[in-house]
């Protein structure tokens, strides 16, 4: 069993308060505002990586991060199953062209190390093209950082308690039944394979330079505020004065005002929105 994700139920830690937790995201999602504003005006690249259990928090995290960023600078990256032609190319080719450009920030969730987990383990890669990406990936990373752009992998790290509880309340919930694939399922017997798995890929990849960073996430509250704070600290940003911007008067009706047509002349979304005032 990997001790990276094997939680004892009694040292489970207790549930932040709802109150302090929602003011101290507020306050570092204002920071997250901050630091793309120096990612932008210093023509910086960063790439988070979120990988980890199913259901241990990595979505919700990610949500939360993404939450105030400007959309035009900042885009997750949720790739699907390759195709049969990007099967055939190089591992890391369908990830290279999601890779940042100037003044960009991208958020992997679940990133090139799907070979070193679930293709690893439910046998959808070979036992060459597993030890090659172990080998490659490393390089791979350095060739990022030693361009310049600003790498940190974060591993959500959850107990097979707390999955499975998760896993149970997305099987009663209709709005979040579409995350629970039969991948996901499948998942729970083969846990220790997937501890093995990680424990091999940290073995092979989590290096000077390119950690990992760990993040408990029995508690997902808990979660968000340490892998956020984590981003802030580990990314050597300033903060950018923002330019003031001046909200002109609006200008005098002029002789030849402008008549808006008749509103009958179009079709409105029924406000059933006024029911709600009754």
């Amino acid at each position: 069993m990997s001790k990276f994700d094997h939680v004892n139920e009694a040292a489970k830690p207790p549930k932040l308060n709802k109150a302090a937790y929602e003011t101290e995201l507020k306050r570092l999602q204002a920071k997250l505002v901050e630091l793309q504003q120096w990612v932008i005006e210093n023509d910086e690249r960063v790439i988070l990586i979120f990988e980890g259990r199913d259901a241990a928090g990595k979505g919700s995290a990610i949500k939360r991060i993404n939450q105030y960023l400007n959309p035009r600078h900042a885009r997750i990256v949720a790739l699907p199953k390759p195709t049969d032609r990007e099967r055939s190319q190089w591992y890391f080719q369908r990830y290279v062209e999601h890779l940042p450009a100037a003044g960009e920030i991208v958020i992997f969730d679940r990133s090139w190390y799907n070979r070193a987990g679930v293709e690893r383990v439910m046998g959808f890669c070979t036992e060459k093209e597993y030890h090659r990406f172990l080998r490659q990936a490393p390089i791979f990373e350095r060739m990022l950082t030693e361009d310049g752009i600003h790498l940190a992998k974060y591993w959500f790290s959850v107990s097979d308690a707390e999955q499975e509880l998760r896993f149970r309340s997305r099987a009663d919930d209709p709005m979040r039944r579409w995350k629970l694939s039969p991948m996901d399922v499948e998942s729970i017997n083969r846990w220790e394979d997937y501890s093995r798995a990680k424990d091999s890929m940290f073995a092979a990849t989590d290096l000077p330079g390119i950690r990992w960073v760990t993040v408990e996430s029995e508690d997902k509250k808990r979660s968000r505020i340490n892998v956020i704070n984590d981003i802030l600290n580990r990314i050597p940003w300033e903060r950018v004065e923002p330019r003031e911007i001046e909200i002109p008067e609006r200008p005098k009706e002029r002789e030849t005002a402008y008549e808006r047509p008749d509103r009958s002349d179009f079709e409105y979304a029924e406000d059933v929105a006024a029911k709600l005032e009754a």
